[in-house]
Order: structure tokens, then C-alpha cells, then sequence
């Protein structure tokens, strides 16, 4: 880990003592949203940006100064956000304040796109089509970041039952950037030429938004128009003024998936004349692991996690039915099959061994899922130059490899493969907060997907300023 460590940052760095610091920092802005830090290939030495940062163009310092302005503005977007999270395709609320913002600046905007899409166009002459994307959906989680714009809200799910909601994945910290992106653009309208299409995603938590919005009409029935690039950004737990933007893989594939056992219901005093299905689904999911650790080339990452097992009601009740929700991540098609077709004979071996018949064996339910995430290098070789000159060679991670984190961003090309393609990372994380966590042992202070999980009000304004410096710089001709 230390010798990850001396490769990844400048040796002017080391050179300070700040090895410790830095290597939270480096394990932080790496946990990618839904998080485990595993790749496709074994782990590698991380580089920095080693090109050359661009000339400034004459735009440049005048954009960062009217983000500057904005930020009172864009921090109430935020907190407001935050204090009112939805879980996906809820966002309603979210969805409004999206496209009342947008239109005030004059956007062409087109609602209820895949239930609650919102896309904002703004058409300024000839030249290149730049599509951005953020998501809005929260998590079913309660906050327990103290904060004093912390989230209390609790929302009724579909069976009834209540759930505390939070943006613990920064999600709101992505839509608000994009409300900044999209006034900064109108500011600088003579200073590009070609067609901003931004779109509020929901539902990327259960990677089913991007595709819905596509399957909805997208670029047919809405017309919105076919892009020549698309962009995205996701919060990580990394210091506020880090980005990590690299071509190649970025994020695993993954599919949510339900097996429901069937078994057959008894009193829990007589399970000889029960067939217990909870006791079916406690075997398979031990034995789901020797999938990845047996049928799986060692070389290559594969996860299958069971995030959720649901059965019964009463101590003294063996019920008729147990519910497991998986996710699988994968980098290689070839691995999500093994994957798959493992699970689903696991399931039918146990079943037939407590007696289940063949009309009774468990059932597979798969709930949207997504591809590996890839950049484009041409995309990467042209907007880091840019981004080096905002935050600095020694602060762009220029070389990583995939996590087993999943997105669902690039799903918005739909059947249109010409779209180029680039997502960046962006540290999110008070960096004070790195000295704390050392102090107290630990590599990062949180992680997404945490109920800690926080975002630096400085990285408001910063992730800003990165998505309108990358969008700028495609949509010079």
C-alpha cells in the first residue's frame, strides 16, 4: 500500500511528511459511488496529470469569477436539496426546481421525461452538441451527519411502509452543479457556439433512469437532440479541489436482482412439516460466494452481494416465502453469465433438495442494471489539459483503474454508439476532515452510501467550476 502510495503522488509531496494525509486522500477520492476500491485488473501505480496544462482561453478566469457570484445562489440550491431528498423516480420536487431554474435562464425545457427526466436545451448557433447529466434520486437511509440543513424526511414506499430518506451519494451536490453550469453558460453565451442539452436524470441508485429516459422517447418523442458528447460527474469522498478524470474503464457493470424461495409454511414448533425457505435462502447465500471464489478466473472481479433478505413475520412461524435482493458487478460479459447462470443453480439444486417441485423452484428477477462505464481517451485527452489549469497537474488523477462501482450515465446514448464519452470524479470532502479521520485510525472520514456522508459547501462552487470548464472546452469550435 505505501509503495501505491510513492507512486501516486509528486515527491515534493512525501517529501513533507504528508504521507499518511495523503494516503486517506488517495483511498478517498477513489471510493467511487457504491463504492468497493476493486478493478478489472490488479491494482496499479495511480499517475497525476503528466501533460501540460492548457493555455488559458480568454473565457477562463471570467467564468470562474461569475461562478464565484453565483455561489449564494447555487448553496441555497443545495441545501434545499439536501434538507428534501427523493428516492428514485420520486423526485418530483426536484424535478420542478430543475425546470423552473431553467427556464428562467431561458432554456427550452421538456418534463416528465422516463417519469420524472427533466432536460433543458439551449441552442446558441452552430457547432457541437454537448449533453450533461446529473442524477437527483437520494437513498432510503436516515442522516446522522448533525448538520443544521440535515434531511428528516421520511417517505411512504410503495408496500406501505415508512423510510427515512438522505442524499448520501451527492447527488444533490451533482444536480445543484449543473444549475451553476447551466447560468454560467448563458453568462458566456458569446464565448461558445453549438447546443447545451442538460438533463436531471432520476433513479440512477437502482440504474434504471438513463435507460428509462431513452426507452421513453428521449431523442424520438421528446426530440430532444442526438449529442456529440456526453458528460457526467460524480461526488467522491476525496478532498474539495481533487478530480480524477482517466479514459478507459471507470465503472463495473451490475445487475439488481430478487430470488424469491417458494417454500411451504408451518408452525415453527414443527418444521418436519414445513419446508423452510428461509433456511433455503441462509444456504444459498453462502454458497453464492464460491462463485466468485471457484467458477470465476482469479484474475478477473466479480462481486455478488445480498443486500437485503426478507422473511416472516412471528418468531413462531416458519412463512411460505423468502425474498433475497442481490447485486452482482462485473467488468466482462462473459463473468456476468457465469454469475448468473451459478446463482440460478444454486437456487434450484437447494430447492429440489428440500423437496420443492419443479413448478415451485426459486424464481430470478432482474431490475434494470447496466454496462461497464468507459471513457473516451480522446474526450479525456482534450478537457484535462483544461482541468489541469483550474485545480493544477499535481491534483488531476490522470490513471486509475475501474472500481466495482456502477453508473448509468453513459446509458443515455441509447442506440446512438457515435456519442463520445467522459465522466469525472470530483472530491467532495472537507479536507480537515482527513486529519481527524488519521487521528481516529481511520483511512476516510465516510464514505458514500453513509449516513455521515457529507459535502464540502466549498465543493459547491468547485464541482461548478469543473463541469463548466470541461463543458466549455467542448463546445469551442
Amino acid at each position: 500500500m505505501m509503495t501505491f502510495f510513492r507512486n501516486f503522488f509528486p515527491k515534493r509531496w512525501l517529501k513533507r511528511g504528508a504521507l499518511p494525509l495523503l494516503g486517506a486522500i488517495a483511498v478517498g477520492l477513489l471510493l467511487l459511488p457504491n463504492l468497493p476500491l476493486l478493478g478489472s485488473q490488479p491494482a496499479q501505480a495511480q499517475r497525476t496529470f503528466e501533460g501540460t496544462p492548457a493555455a488559458k482561453p480568454p473565457y477562463f478566469d471570467r467564468l470562474l469569477s461569475l461562478i464565484d457570484q453565483d455561489g449564494d445562489r447555487l448553496m441555497n440550491i443545495f441545501k434545499d436539496i439536501h434538507q428534501n431528498p427523493e428516492l428514485a423516480f420520486m423526485e418530483t420536487r426536484t424535478a420542478e426546481i430543475v425546470a423552473k431554474e431553467l427556464r428562467s435562464l431561458g432554456y427550452e425545457v421538456k418534463t416528465g421525461i422516463g417519469k420524472t427526466g427533466v432536460v433543458g436545451i439551449l441552442r446558441n448557433g452552430d457547432g457541437p452538441k454537448v449533453m450533461y447529466r446529473a442524477d437527483m434520486d437520494a437513498l432510503p437511509m436516515q442522516e446522522t451527519t448533525g448538520l443544521p440543513y440535515a434531511s428528516t424526511q421520511r417517505v411512504e414506499m410503495e408496500d406501505g411502509s415508512e423510510t427515512y430518506t438522505m442524499h448520501s451519494c451527492g447527488h444533490d451536490a451533482h444536480t445543484t452543479w449543473m444549475l451553476g453550469l447551466a447560468k454560467a453558460m448563458v453568462d458566456l453565451r458569446s464565448d461558445w457556439q453549438g447546443t447545451l442539452i442538460l438533463v436531471a436524470q432520476p433513479a440512477e441508485e437502482g440504474v434504471a433512469g438513463a435507460r428509462a429516459m431513452v426507452e421513453d422517447g428521449l431523442y424520438t418523442r421528446h426530440g430532444v437532440p442526438v449529442p456529440d458528447f456526453l458528460l457526467g460527474m460524480h461526488s467522491a469522498p476525496g478532498p474539495t479541489g481533487l478530480i480524477a478524470s482517466a479514459p478507459g474503464i471507470q465503472t463495473a457493470g451490475s445487475d439488481p436482482i430478487d430470488i424469491l424461495f417458494k417454500g411451504v409454511g408451518g408452525h415453527g414448533s414443527s418444521p418436519h412439516l414445513a419446508k423452510d425457505p428461509i433456511l433455503m435462502a441462509a444456504h444459498a447465500i453462502t454458497q453464492y460466494q464460491t462463485i466468485v471464489s471457484r467458477a470465476v478466473d482469479p484474475r478477473e472481479a466479480a462481486v455478488i452481494t445480498v443486500g437485503s433478505v426478507q422473511a416472516g413475520e412471528a418468531n413462531n412461524v416458519i412463512p411460505g416465502e423468502a425474498l433475497l435482493k442481490l447485486s452482482l458487478r462485473w467488468f466482462k460479459p462473459e463473468v456476468r453469465q457465469t454469475l448468473i447462470g451459478g446463482i440460478q443453480a444454486i437456487n434450484q439444486s437447494i430447492a429440489r433438495a428440500y423437496g420443492m417441485p419443479e413448478d415451485q423452484l426459486p424464481t430470478l428477477t432482474t431490475k434494470g442494471g447496466t454496462t461497464p462505464m468507459v471513457n473516451d481517451e480522446a474526450v479525456i485527452d482534450r478537457i484535462n489539459p483544461q482541468l489541469a489549469n483550474l485545480v493544477g497537474a499535481d491534483r488531476l488523477i490522470a490513471d486509475f483503474p475501474g472500481t466495482t462501482g456502477s453508473e448509468d450515465a453513459h446509458l443515455l446514448k441509447g442506440d446512438n454508439p457515435n456519442i463520445q464519452f467522459g465522466f469525472v470524479f470530483v472530491g467532495v470532502a472537507e479536507p480537515a476532515l482527513f486529519a481527524r479521520a488519521k487521528a481516529e485510525g481511520k483511512m476516510v472520514p465516510f464514505s458514500n452510501h453513509n449516513s455521515n456522508f457529507q459535502v464540502d459547501l466549498n465543493a459547491i462552487p468547485f464541482g461548478t467550476k469543473v463541469a463548466s470548464v470541461l463543458t466549455m472546452e467542448l463546445l469551442q469550435n
